[in-house]
């Protein structure tokens, strides 16, 4: 029986050094549709619904052209990305998000792949 794609493209985020959990979060709701690694690193799928909701919101009321793309954030001990997934009905308000081991990871090289990974959700 074939794997799902959704599945599949998850498991590819593991592929870049230092990825210690991924999901896939729809960003009005914070439902989880899949998650993979340590997804406890990665805190509620509802609050990275939040937290985008939140970045997105005062961009535009900053009046920033366009729409929000990417959120890095950094710690001590942890890179972690949101990325938004760009939008076919019924994930039009996915994100991606990835967290990272800061001591392992590359973090531009996350960036880029997270955002390859992200459109390729879909195809």
């Amino acid at each position: 029986m074939p794997v799902p794609k959704l599945e599949i493209s998850l498991s590819a985020a593991f592929e870049s050094p230092g990825v210690i959990g991924a999901a896939l979060v729809d960003a009005v709701t914070g439902l989880a549709y899949r998650s993979a690694g340590d997804f406890s690193t990665l805190g509620e799928a509802h609050e990275v619904a939040e937290l985008t909701t939140l970045i997105a919101g005062v961009l535009h009321e900053a009046g920033a052209p366009g729409e929000l793309e990417s959120v890095v954030i950094t710690s001590t001990r942890r890179h972690e990305i949101v990325q938004t997934v760009p939008g076919r009905a019924p994930l039009n308000s996915a994100v991606l998000f990835v967290a990272l081991d800061r001591e392992r990871a590359n973090l531009a090289l996350a960036v880029r792949e997270a955002a390859a990974l992200a459109e390729s959700i879909l195809t």
